[in-house]
């Protein structure tokens, strides 16, 4: 590996100070010419980066200057092209959402973690699951729900109480918020091809809001949702430390 690194990095005070050091104690070249992209921050902005610099080439090496940093590296100046050099890689494919919404309109985003559906009112959301065009669950009463990939698993799917995945598995996440019928489901593992697509009944009583990695949009009646195995985010970490590694960890926690 060269040593042209890209430096990016969050709008925070101790991310910014960062940046500063490490441009200047290694050469910050602009990400289309950079062999590597360094993201200095924490989760949210690397899944920022990740889906910035999707068509580029170079691999992402998060270093955290953030508070979780599940996908980042430890934050150390020194040893830097030493550490990218001896890094892992790890492949992960986006969510790819579809969304129609009440006025016609569609809204597609990509998804790293989780695409949820949320209720946006205050009464609880009533969802017709399909997956690969069975209805599968005529109607879930819940405060939302959510497919989740083997990186999102320990994120938002987590909290709700849904499954951690390995990476690699070729497994899908889907979970529900606060399910009151039927009352406590416990979601379902899916295969990774599947297409799950969500139906808003009541919309116009009961509306409902999409997210896909904080991309949101409102007063949806109909979500579908795929794996994307057309793009390939390519992530390093440091040796013992990958992705595989984290998620067995977090299960003894």
């Amino acid at each position: 590996m060269s040593r042209k690194i890209a430096f990016l990095a969050s709008e925070t005070e101790i991310a910014s100070a960062a940046l500063a050091e490490l441009s200047t104690r290694y050469d910050n070249v602009a990400p289309e010419a950079a062999d590597v992209i360094v993201a200095l921050g924490g989760d949210g902005f690397m899944l920022h980066v990740l889906h910035t610099t999707q068509e580029l080439p170079a691999p992402v090496y998060g270093m955290n200057c953030g508070t979780v940093g599940f996908l980042m590296n430890e934050y150390v100046a020194d040893g830097l092209i030493e550490r990218l050099i001896a890094a892992e890689e790890e492949v992960i494919n986006p969510l790819a959402m579809r969304a129609e919404c009440t006025d016609g309109s569609v809204f597609e985003a990509l998804a790293i973690n989780e695409v949820s559906l949320l209720r946006a009112g205050p009464q609880a959301a009533k969802l017709q699951i399909s997956v690969d065009g069975r209805v599968r669950l005529d109607e879930l009463v819940c405060d939302g729900a959510l497919v989740a990939t083997p990186a999102g698993s320990t994120a938002y799917n987590y909290s709700a109480h849904g499954p951690i995945l390995p990476i690699g598995s070729d497994v899908l996440a889907l979970t529900a918020m606060s399910a009151f019928r039927p009352r406590r489901w416990r979601g379902a593992l899916l295969p990774k091809a599947a297409v799950v697509r969500f139906d808003v009944l009541q919309a116009d009583k009961r509306p409902v809001m999409a997210d896909a990695d904080s991309r949101s949009v409102r007063d949806v009646v109909a979500v579908e949702i795929r794996s994307n195995d057309a793009i390939q985010h390519r992530i390093l970490f440091d040796p013992g430390h990958g992705l595989e590694e984290r998620l067995i960890r977090e299960q003894f926690v």
